[in-house]
């Protein structure tokens, strides 16, 4: 049943633990363990393709426009937040700026410059998931009373989820708001924006626009968030994968648990770590629908934005000198 708190727990974050184990029971995932440089030519083809369609979108009737934004242009939006994802692991090259750049590429279609902050929330998120002060993954507790579980406060939260993602920020500590690459973010993204508006009309950018809230909000690709951390099918796992269809045009993004356990496994990998661990993977609980998900969490008042574990603590696993050096190659380190 819904509930006016957090799900609390007094245990570390699962995914560090779990990871030690199927190190221990499955060594040969190492090999998994790497990068994909080829991933830049699916980013170049993605943004190549949002720029296309606003060419082409941009004489057309605003409902047409509408319907581009709501069928295609919401799923090239969706893979390239995935594409800023793998880059903020460093999962293309070695060279840690060559990802940045990468990310800031990714980031072009979506308006607002966020690839670089990304980068500095998420790893945050992967070192102190259900932390609040380090977690921007969580909503605020004004969010979740805000919300709770609403039919039309969930529609608006959707809606507006890149909204309330950016106010959650300012309650994150130990995270620099803004240096040299952040700058270079905003800097370039501007600058496409304005080549767009200038070159090819304000429906164009719009169209990118509503491209991007619908690919994170109000749309069968927004479940994506409540898939991976609310506790929607046992309060007792705080995180789910997605083993659906979309996983194909989302590069794999719905392997949430192996992605958690192993940050290092580049997306075109994550599938064959989960064969590769069937003793941990096949007994979690997981999703096969994001369309289901989402129209579920609309309409089931048992799931509110306080379906989510919270700790206190920052999760650390105590390690042996043995240990150590595989969980930081597992982890990305």
């Amino acid at each position: 049943m819904s509930t006016n708190t957090f799900h609390f727990s007094a245990q570390p974050e699962p995914h560090r633990i779990r990871t030690l184990q199927i190190l221990k029971q499955y060594p040969n995932v190492k090999t998994l363990m790497g990068r994909n440089p080829m991933t830049i030519f699916a980013i170049l083809g993605l943004v190549g393709g949002m720029i296309a369609m606003a060419y082409l979108i941009k004489d057309s009737a605003w409902w047409v426009m509408l319907l581009l934004a709501y069928g295609v242009g919401a799923f090239f939006n969706h893979a390239l937040f995935v594409m800023i994802h793998e880059c903020s692991h460093h999962l293309l090259f070695k060279n840690k700026s060559l990802n940045r750049l990468a990310a800031i590429i990714s980031n072009l279609p979506h308006v607002f410059p966020s690839a670089i902050s990304f980068e500095r929330y998420h790893i945050k998120h992967h070192s102190f998931q259900g932390v609040p002060e380090l977690d921007a993954d969580l909503p605020d507790l004004w969010e979740a009373k805000l919300i709770n579980n609403s039919v039309i406060g969930k529609m608006i939260w959707l809606l507006f989820f890149p909204v309330f993602q950016v106010i959650r920020t300012f309650r994150l500590k130990e995270i620099k708001p803004v240096d040299g690459w952040i700058i270079t973010n905003w800097i370039i993204q501007i600058a496409f924006d304005a080549a767009i508006w200038i070159f090819f009309g304000p429906q164009a950018l719009i169209f990118m626009l509503v491209s991007f809230f619908f690919s994170v909000g109000l749309h069968p690709l927004g479940a994506r968030w409540i898939q991976e951390h609310y506790l929607t099918l046992d309060e007792n796992q705080e995180t789910y994968s997605y083993y659906g269809g979309l996983n194909t045009v989302a590069f794999n993004v719905g392997f949430h648990n192996e992605h958690h356990d192993f940050p290092s496994i580049p997306w075109n990998k994550l599938p064959a770590l989960k064969r590769s661990a069937p003793t941990f993977y096949d007994s979690l609980k997981y999703h096969t629908s994001w369309t289901k998900l989402f129209f579920r969490f609309l309409f089931d008042k048992n799931i509110s934005l306080y379906s989510r574990t919270v700790r206190n603590e920052r999760g650390k696993v105590k390690l042996t000198d043995e240990s150590k050096p595989d969980l930081e190659m597992a982890m990305g380190g």
